[in-house]
């Protein structure tokens, strides 16, 4: 039979691993919640193996997407090319300066995603106008003035009113058009894309396999979900923002 001591120590093992075994199932638990709930932090997907695949090419007829040659002027009236983005992840946007709807919160979007990446020279911001006849380059500073736009890599670009809609429509396959109809006279999706350094044009998977192509630009992360019940998606584009920089 155990002695005395030999006892006490049997009934201590028992404790230990029935706290051990509890305090275990709680943070299984705790884990499972937090991933369901959309909750989990970056270090912690880390540490479980959870991290997102890399993000999709956006593909068209076969081929990877990329983004076409432009040249315009932007807000300090010098030439902003293409060429002059690679080795950047930008994020791209159609609007206009007089805009009475959508384009002040993407704006305020976009300042909130270059105050994440302050500092970082590999990332940029590319907004061209769609109505170029009057937001020239002085017209653009004013605006980029007005909202805050401090990073160099972040051009506001005007020019040719084709060669923008052609930008637009057949580059990126973002609505844009003149509507007098429209708030402000011009008609726009309000979405932004997301190009990595070597110019193509990427995005998150959808449940289904299928790329996303773009991301909702007109809910603010406070807002969370707009009257359409549709959610923000400034947060997923700043964590995809950061997957495209490690690349």
């Amino acid at each position: 039979m155990p002695t005395g001591a030999n006892s006490k120590k049997k009934y201590t093992y028992v404790w230990v691993s029935a706290i051990i075994l509890i305090f275990g199932i709680f943070a299984v638990y705790e884990i499972t919640k937090r991933i369901k709930g959309g909750t989990i932090v970056e270090n912690d997907r880390m540490s479980l193996g959870l991290q997102h695949k890399p993000l999709a090419f956006v593909v068209n007829e076969g081929k990877k997407r990329k983004v076409p040659d432009f040249a315009f002027l932007d807000q300090d009236s010098i030439l902003v090319t293409n060429k002059d983005y690679l080795g950047k992840v930008y994020v791209v946007e159609f609007f206009f300066t007089t805009c009475p709807t959508i384009c002040p919160v993407m704006t305020k979007n976009l300042v909130e995603i270059e105050k994440t990446f302050e500092g970082n020279d590999a990332f940029g911001v590319a907004s061209f106008t769609i109505n170029p006849r009057y937001d020239s380059p002085s017209v653009l500073k004013e605006y980029a003035k007005k909202y805050g736009v401090v990073d160099k890599d972040w051009h506001l670009m005007t020019g040719d009113r084709d060669e923008i809609y052609e930008l637009a429509q057949q580059g990126f396959y973002i609505y844009a058009s003149e509507d007098e109809d429209a708030p402000g006279g011009f008609e726009h999706s309000g979405m932004f894309a997301l190009v990595d350094k070597n110019g193509y044009i990427r995005s998150r998977e959808d449940a289904y396999g299928n790329p996303l192509i773009y991301y909702r630009g007109t809910i603010t992360e406070k807002q969370g979900v707009n009257a359409e019940g549709e959610t923000q998606q400034i947060t997923i584009l700043k964590e995809d923002i950061k997957k495209l920089l490690a690349e």
